[in-house]
């Protein structure tokens, strides 16, 4: 049967305490028992976590930003595709399409009510 991972607990330590007992707490983190957040004069300043932790961290912090570079290009060709286009209409034509999508939202709702 698989076995299902639970999260690391978050312990909250004083900088003097995590330096007091650093051997601890960097065997606790790396067991995945726990991720320490590190606070200096009451304010949170640092967190240890596991490498795998990291790992992960580093991993999402990878893909937000290719899809942030995806969706820069997508508003570029978006915004070249209307260059030509006066502001105006652009206006005009995002009113319209604003209005239909509330009306067609409306109707659905409208809909469901009377099921």
């Amino acid at each position: 049967m698989a076995q299902t991972h639970t999260p690391p607990t978050e312990t909250v330590m004083k900088l003097t305490d995590t330096k007091q007992q650093l051997s601890q707490v960097i065997n606790r983190v790396a067991r995945g028992e726990t991720r320490v957040v590190v606070e200096k004069s009451g304010l949170p300043v640092a967190v240890i976590i596991s490498t795998e932790e990291y790992r992960k961290f580093k991993e999402h912090e990878e893909a937000r930003k290719a899809r942030r570079a995806e969706l820069h290009e997508l508003f570029s060709q978006f915004s070249d595709a209307f260059k030509d286009v006066p502001q105006d209409e652009l206006d005009r034509e995002i009113e319209k399409a604003v209005a239909q999508a509330r009306a067609e939202l409306r109707a659905e709702r409208e809909a469901a009510t009377r099921r």
